[in-house]
């Protein structure tokens, strides 16, 4: 018996909705998974700018994730559950059917995805008012949060917004599907809806203030009444229905949730390095990476720390009484593929990759290395080639979503060895990303010199490398490589009683692993591309005002 009486017999399970999948782990009270399971789910883009899912469409493949996590386990063994997922805003009705958020009203489609921009002009709206709450928020809000897609959807879909009963962020429409109780997480509503955490209350002025008042007029009860910590048990638990359709046991216990990059935080930061749990010393100097679809950076500390630039600080958001601030890279693992798939050697390297039965990604890291074979280190490949990847906005430090990519230093060759350069650009612009953020909190009272990495990007060498030396810091991975995962799990495992809170659910659960270490051999060459980053992202903010006086 491991962690506060939790054994073998027990089976938490995790749920992890992404941008693109539904995925489901079944962990047991220690932290190894027995099983695991994914479900692809779809995306619309009826415009640019423009990203929508469906909860049912997510639903049903959240069911059949769990379905094929728990097969050929037990299920009577399972004790608890806990969801995550992407901030991305959900409509429903008074009977809980979904509410249309697309121009074109299709029915199914009543999601705002987290990295829709439809809300910028919104967003602009509400940081001109200047007002307290924006303090929480690194000084700005951003068009990713849910209070600008709540005022677009006012002005531009007004029978929307008016049949609406409930506004719900995606990892709490999950918990809602799941026990048909509409508590909400701290989680989410602090991090991407304005909640004030520490006082424990919505700021009715702010709503007034910047049209959207009506929410505070009718209690909050659209948005949330009923606000719970990360990982407190839900009242009712798992509700008959929803637990037929995942096959799981009725009652079981379902914590309140979790964003998904901060159940990658509760995954890895709490993990033991050196041989000891870190205390408060110790928390300062980590930082939870978490690298998907978008990057987020993730730190705690037991006082608040105002980032300009960076959002937070958020109260008990993540880990309960600390105060977390959260950096992030819009739309990276999208970038990268963005940059390979639209590249013209793509396709044929596609289809080399096909007949060896190896990634596109295991190609290029393979031409890399061997196209550096001669070179002191592989990162001298990108001398002359520079990357802003600020293709989909910035989201921090510079909070600027107008903010766009760059690629300096491209000839007229196009062959796959260039794409195998560009790639290895491309992920050095993310890691600079990483590293502008790093700095960032660290003059603010961070001193961060480590990284908890999880997350699908965190898988690639190549990444993880230019991490290390772009950054300087060094590089923990967990020991369970689905961290996200087992982050879900762990509010399952608490809500359950397994483990007292989540502190000691993290202690318990999470183990780091390998660790990857900085070359020293590549400062000077990072510390010279790095200014050159910077250097882009003041010449953008040049041509910017050059062509405002056109």
């Amino acid at each position: 018996m491991e962690g506060g009486g939790a054994g073998m017999q027990d089976i938490v399970i995790g749920v992890d909705v992404g941008t693109g999948s539904a995925r489901a782990g079944a962990f047991d009270g220690t932290g190894r998974m027995l099983g695991q399971a994914s479900c692809p789910i779809r995306l619309w883009a009826p415009r640019p700018g423009y990203a929508q899912q469906s909860s049912a469409d997510i639903w049903g493949a959240v069911c059949q994730a769990v379905r094929g996590a728990m097969a050929g386990l037990d299920t009577g063994r399972v004790r608890g559950a806990g969801f995550d997922a992407t901030c991305s805003l959900v409509a429903l009705d008074a009977a809980g059917a979904p509410v249309s958020v697309s121009p074109g009203g299709e029915a199914e489609q009543d999601i705002i995805v987290w990295m829709d921009h439809r809300a910028a002009a919104e967003a602009e709206a509400i940081n001109a008012g200047g007002h307290e709450v924006l303090r929480y928020v690194g000084g700005r809000i951003s068009l990713e949060m849910q209070v600008p897609k709540l005022l677009w959807l006012k002005r531009h879909l007004p029978a929307a917004w008016g049949r609406a009963a409930l506004f719900l962020d995606l990892p709490d429409f999950l918990t809602w599907r799941a026990t048909g109780n509409a508590a909400r997480s701290l989680c989410s509503t602090v991090c991407k809806w304005t909640y004030l955490g520490r006082e424990g209350r919505w700021d009715a002025a702010f709503f007034h203030a910047v049209g959207l008042g009506e929410l505070a007029e009718e209690g909050f009860r659209r948005i949330g009444t009923e606000i719970l910590p990360v990982g407190q048990a839900i009242p009712g638990g798992l509700a008959a229905g929803a637990a037929a359709e995942l096959g799981l046991p009725s009652g079981i216990p379902v914590g309140a949730s979790a964003i998904d990059a901060h159940a990658g935080g509760l995954g890895t930061i709490g993990a033991a390095l050196d041989g000891a749990a870190p205390d408060a010393a110790a928390l300062r100097r980590r930082l939870a990476l978490i690298g998907g679809t978008s990057s987020c950076h993730m730190a705690v500390s037991a006082e608040p720390r105002f980032v300009p630039g960076v959002w937070g600080p958020y109260y008990s958001a993540m880990q309960p009484g600390l105060w977390l601030n959260e950096g992030g890279q819009s739309a990276t693992g999208a970038l990268i593929d963005h940059v390979i798939t639209t590249h013209a050697a793509y396709p044929a390297l596609a289809e080399e990759a096909r007949q060896a039965g190896a990634t596109v990604y295991a190609r290029l890291n393979a031409r890399i290395e061997a196209l550096a074979a001669p070179l002191a280190f592989p990162a001298l490949l990108t001398e002359g080639l520079h990357v802003l990847p600020d293709f989909h906005g910035n989201r921090s430090p510079l909070a600027d979503a107008g903010m766009r990519g760059m690629v300096s230093g491209l000839t007229l060759s196009a062959g796959t060895d260039d794409l195998a350069r560009l790639y290895l650009a491309t992920v050095q612009a993310v890691a600079y990303g990483t590293r502008h953020v790093v700095e960032a909190m660290n003059g603010e009272g961070y001193a961060i010199d480590t990284m908890l990495a999880s997350g699908g990007g965190t898988k690639n060498p190549v990444f993880l490398r230019e991490h290390a030396d772009a950054t300087a810091c060094r590089i923990v991975l967990p020991e369970e490589p689905e961290a996200v995962l087992l982050g879900a799990a762990m509010l399952g495992a608490v809500a359950a009683g397994l483990h007292p809170g989540l502190p000691e659910a993290m202690a318990a659960m999470s183990r780091a692993g390998e660790v990857r270490r900085p070359d020293p051999a590549t400062r000077r060459y990072h510390e010279a591309k790095y200014a050159v980053f910077r250097r882009m992202q003041s010449d953008q903010l040049d041509y910017r005002r050059l062509m405002a006086g056109a």
